[in-house]
């Protein structure tokens, strides 16, 4: 595939309040002042941004117009995914002065995505905002979906609220700016998405390893719109994750873990796809899974250029201890969302399986040692 795609019209998000619209289009950051007018009429909006991403966006570097709005910046990274830099955000809001009528932009990546949805899901007891992701993790994930919060020392995203935004503005050119490792870290919830979902998207992302490696154009836009049409059907069908929305957990409940465990230095989508190889194990293990599911995931993620073994500096029992706080356990048991084959989850109530510590220490011990294949 070469030269560059244009989006055939938004995907469409329900919620209980009505809908969204998600835009896969390249160059609509260079619109953004445009489409704020258009999406958050009449509201007096702050940008909210990490530093370096503010940075970007201001000196031009994806074709945009100098942004003469008001901004409000924090550092880059997880450790910013706080309920201090929330008090700290909506401290400023108030501050300025802002009111009822204000609106907020979330311009960055899922941390920027989580935390200034969270400042706007609160603020005032709810103001608008407008999610524009500037990374393939959250344009594949976070940005849709309507949920929000910040960590706490104790898990990650233990507070939060679901707050569906206004709308949701992806411009895959972002994309050629991403450092290497950041880029290749968020095709992993493409690679769910696939396993959960579509078997058809798994074995497109399979045959097009080498042009998604290459970043080209054509390519980019369809894995961002696949993945969002799939997000939003699963989203559109449970907004507040009470039923078959705990499949887009899988991977993650060992995901989170390794997050916490690592301090946060394990980016999230190398975790998810350490999560996805241990957790398609596991799935083998329990006969639920099809044979060989987990040697494709891990040959598939290899190939992306994502980890499949676990960093040295990770225990087991860190990564159990975290496990026994995760949002979806229930009576004291560790949940999954289990993945059955290419494209197809393991149907159960509430979509999650509980599993014995002694399995789950089994299928940890399969990522620490063995399966870089």
């Amino acid at each position: 595939m070469v030269g560059e795609a244009q989006s055939p019209g938004p995907v469409l998000v329900t919620h209980a309040l009505g809908s969204y619209p998600v835009y896969v289009e390249p160059g609509a950051l260079a619109r953004l002042p445009l489409l704020i007018q258009e999406l958050l009429p009449e509201r007096r909006v702050a940008l909210i941004a990490d530093a370096r991403v503010h940075g970007l966006y201001r000196s031009g570097d994806w074709g945009t117009a100098p942004w003469d709005g008001e901004s409000l910046t924090f550092e880059p990274g997880e450790k910013s995914k706080t309920r201090e830099s929330w008090a700290e955000l909506t401290d400023q809001l108030t501050e300025r002065g802002f009111g009822r009528d204000a609106g907020v932009v979330a311009l960055g990546g899922g941390v920027t995505g989580d935390l200034a949805g969270f400042v706007a899901a609160t603020y005032m007891r709810g103001i608008p905002y407008l999610q524009v992701p500037t990374t393939i993790l959250a344009m594949l994930d976070a940005s849709v979906g309507g949920k929000t919060g910040v960590d706490t020392p104790l898990g990650k995203n233990l507070v939060g609220a679901f707050h569906a935004p206004a709308a949701v503005i992806a411009d895959p050119r972002t994309l050629q700016t991403l450092p290497e490792r950041e880029y290749r870290a968020g095709l992993a919830e493409a690679v769910k998405h696939g396993l959960i979902a579509d078997s058809s998207y798994l074995a497109w992302i399979e045959s097009n390893v080498d042009a998604i490696g290459k970043r080209d154009p054509v390519t980019l836009v369809h894995l961002v719109r696949r993945s969002v049409e799939i997000k939003s059907r699963v989203v559109s069908d449970d907004e507040r994750e009470s039923g078959r929305r705990a499949i887009l957990n899988a991977g993650h409940t060992i995901a989170h873990a390794v997050e916490q465990s690592s301090g946060y230095v394990v980016p999230h989508g190398e975790a998810v796809a350490l999560g996805l190889v241990a957790e398609s194990y596991l799935s083998e293990t329990l006969e639920i899974g099809t044979p060989g599911l987990s040697g494709r995931v891990s040959a598939l993620l290899n190939e992306l250029g994502l980890p499949v073994r676990l960093p040295p500096s990770i225990s087991l029992n860190r990564l159990l201890d975290s496990m026994s706080r995760d949002k979806k356990n229930k009576k004291g048991q560790v949940h999954f969302a289990m993945i059955a084959g290419a494209g197809q989850m393991h149907a159960t109530e509430g979509w999650t399986t509980p599993v014995p510590v002694r399995q789950i220490e089994a299928a940890l011990a399969a990522i620490e040692v063995s399966r870089a294949g």
